[in-house]
């Protein structure tokens, strides 16, 4: 039974995210699957706008970018061996993983 996994990786830290990745495709690639990725997806930044001073001087303020970056993956012709070594598979705490079968 060959099915197909996607994952997708979230992490405000960048090189968390390409080492996880990394981790990802080296676990899975002796089990004989077709890797598809990893495929950058668009850096959402948030921002935010913090008054320097509560009482005077409104115009005088500091913004704060906070950056998410995500990869997505796609595993093709996955068995259960490719499961059984995600499921291994031991990540950084900084990186949010979804896993869609």
């Amino acid at each position: 039974m060959s099915q197909n996994i996607r994952i997708k990786l979230q992490s405000y830290d960048h090189l968390l995210l390409d080492n996880s990745m990394e981790k990802i495709i080296k676990s899975v690639i002796p089990t004989g699957v077709i890797i598809k990725g990893p495929i950058p997806l668009p850096t959402v930044k948030k921002i935010y706008t913090v008054l320097r001073s509560p009482h005077v001087n409104k115009k005088s303020r500091e913004q704060y970018v906070l950056p998410k970056h995500k990869r997505f993956l796609e595993i093709c012709n996955a068995r259960s061996t490719t499961i059984d070594a995600l499921m291994k598979l031991e990540l950084a705490s900084g990186v949010e993983v979804k896993i869609k079968v």
